[in-house]
């Protein structure tokens, strides 16, 4: 055990005599001019916290407790008695007490809005394991969705082979089933462990009503008190993520009965207007308010015809919500509504509800062509999802920022897949603590006096410069066999950094390629102009560069831009699936000009 001990010190103290030895000149100077006889004090510490990491609130005891936490160091001589020596003063930069997002802020935005106010962490299809067509289903990825701060799950319910019970699984391919049950248990055990903000359960009905039924009863004896069940029929605003701590909402589209059911009241009221409108144009007199619609409707000359057609449309009105399942009615806190005709119905408003649309990838790029500003408008108080095309068998991915620059509160992605959609809906997500809902900017919440609203796409000034300084990498030669990138020779490292935004913010650039080197020092510094910092997020990716085949992939990261730490930052990477690596991290600088 000893011996082991003195291999891992040993091995530490050759890779801290190679970082002082190849560190940036910057990062030198900066430590001569904040020290004294090469010894950094907790005076002099502070003195760096506040005015290069711009931390205002940093207080001498703050400075004292970052030596205290490097006395591990003294016995490899990185450590003065009187506070921190050069190698001391670097691996404070680089460790996890010196990250690019506050760790300790939590959940810090205003949670208090309604919900439609909020960017909601959703996942698609979140049952399955691997490809559209012939994965396995299973809890277990709605478990690891839930860990990683995923506040949406999507559940496909079908009747089981004996038409007696309900699986989850994807209709119409070879996806082999779960058990519903076995789905409502796991999430009521992992819901809240990463996140006490809600937990909204989207239900794909294909059952029957007996078995909807079923559900009703599995879902109240599964979550009981945890349940959210509105005291009204239809919300008419939604409540906040706040109000909603620790509850498990259910959203999905009303039995066809229960529809039926609105439709015929809804055609009924507007029978009634259209009566109402007509008898005061014949009179000369203005149209009052549909309260009074009743009283209104029988003083038509040709009464005794409408009041028979009015009966009739509310008998047919109570039959059809008579053969509704009304236990799984009240199950549902959040409608979801499926609209006939074109954009115009599914992006109409009604001032006296809210509800969820749900577009798939093609349908919303086609709104956002036609009736861009229109989505915005409906954003501002009612939920929209969007979800992959079908045709993505492999479980791949869309472009996110286009559903967050309309205010698309439910951008949905297979978190099963991998690659830079998922990279990004990580980096948004980062954000406001990681508890799954970050808090839309105002701009996409308000309308002009003249009715306007944010476009994403004009050409605005710049908010803000972002200055982003890449000095060096460290890490790979721990994490990776090291013959992982070149079988005979050290890796040839570069970095890729750039925003992913609006589209005169999206940019990537590149440092040059370091042959042959574990430790790779670039001290490259890069400036993002902004117009929307809110909608930033900042893209970092690592490569190994290959003359022959494709360059190995190295990690990445993606931060948002708006939470970023100002000064001298250790940036931890990721790999391709989004788990992050134990020892491979980027020290960067980040200022805003």
């Amino acid at each position: 055990m000893w011996k082991q001990t003195y291999r891992v010190c040993l091995c530490f103290s050759r890779r801290f005599n190679l970082r002082m030895a190849e560190a940036p000149e910057e990062i030198r100077r900066l430590f001569m001019q904040y020290s004294e006889n090469g010894i950094m004090t907790a005076h002099h510490l502070h003195r760096f916290l506040v005015e290069v990491q711009k931390e205002e609130g940093a207080t001498r005891e703050d400075a004292q407790a970052i030596v205290d936490s490097l006395r591990e160091l003294r016995h490899l001589n990185v450590l003065h008695r009187k506070g921190l020596s050069f190698e001391a003063f670097l691996r404070y930069l680089f460790g996890d007490i010196n990250p690019p997002l506050s760790p300790n802020q939590g959940a810090h935005h205003d949670m208090d809005a309604p919900l439609s106010h909020y960017f909601i962490c959703t996942g698609h299809n979140s049952y399955l394991t691997g490809n559209q067509l012939s994965s396995d289903c299973s809890d277990v990825p709605i478990i690891k969705a839930l860990q990683r701060g995923v506040r949406v799950i999507e559940l496909d319910l079908w009747p089981n082979s004996s038409e007696d019970d309900i699986n989850v699984l994807h209709g119409g391919t070879l996806t082999t089933p779960v058990q519903l049950i076995k789905c409502l248990r796991s999430i009521k055990e992992h819901a809240f462990v990463t996140s006490e903000y809600p937990v909204i359960i989207t239900l794909e009905d294909h059952i029957t009503p007996d078995l909807q039924a079923k559900v009703a009863e599995m879902v109240t004896q599964t979550y009981g008190d945890m349940l959210f069940c509105p005291e009204t029929e239809c919300l008419k605003e939604f409540p906040s993520p706040e109000s909603l701590k620790k509850r498990v909402i259910v959203s999905t589209k009303p039995p066809k009965k229960y529809l039926e059911a609105q439709e015929i009241r809804e055609k009924e009221i507007e029978m009634r207007k259209s009566k109402v409108e007509s008898d005061e144009e014949a009179s000369g007199k203005e149209s009052p308010q549909l309260e009074g619609g009743d009283s209104a409707a029988g003083d038509s000359s040709n009464s005794d015809e409408e009041d028979i057609n009015h009966e009739e449309l509310l008998e047919d009105s109570k039959k059809a919500q008579r053969d509704a399942v009304p236990a799984y009615v009240r199950l549902i806190a959040i409608h979801a509504v499926k609209r006939k005709g074109g954009l115009t119905n599914y992006l109409r408003i009604n001032p006296d509800k809210v509800t969820r649309l749900s577009l798939n990838e093609q349908k919303f790029e086609k709104a956002v062509a036609h009736r861009g500003k229109d989505i915005i408008r409906f954003t501002q108080r009612n939920l929209l999802r969007i979800f992959p095309k079908g045709t993505r068998i492999d479980s791949s991915n869309y472009n996110p920022m286009i559903g967050w620059w309309y205010g698309a509160q439910m951008v949905a992605l297979n978190m099963q897949g991998h690659g830079k959609s998922l990279w990004l809906m990580h980096g948004m997500f980062r954000a406001n603590g990681g508890c799954g809902y970050v808090k839309k900017p105002e701009f996409l919440m308000k309308s002009g006096p003249d009715n306007e609203v944010f476009d994403p796409k004009a050409k605005l000034p710049v908010k803000t410069t972002l200055k982003v300084n890449v000095y060096m990498g460290e890490g790979w030669y721990y994490d990776f066999d090291h013959r992982h990138f070149d079988a005979y020779s050290p890796p040839d490292f570069y970095t890729r950094v750039g925003i992913a935004g609006v589209p005169a913010d999206t940019v990537m650039k590149k440092t040059r390629t370091l042959e042959d080197n574990w430790t790779p020092v670039w001290n490259e510094e890069f400036e993002f102009p902004l117009t929307v910092p809110e909608l930033a997020l900042l893209r970092i990716e690592v490569n190994d560069y290959d003359f022959s085949e494709k360059d190995d992939f190295g990690g990445q990261t993606c931060l948002p831009v708006w939470e970023l730490q100002r000064g001298i930052r250790s940036v931890p990477l990721h790999d391709f699936e989004g788990e992050k690596y134990r020892s491979v991290k980027l020290l960067m600088r980040f200022e805003f000009v």
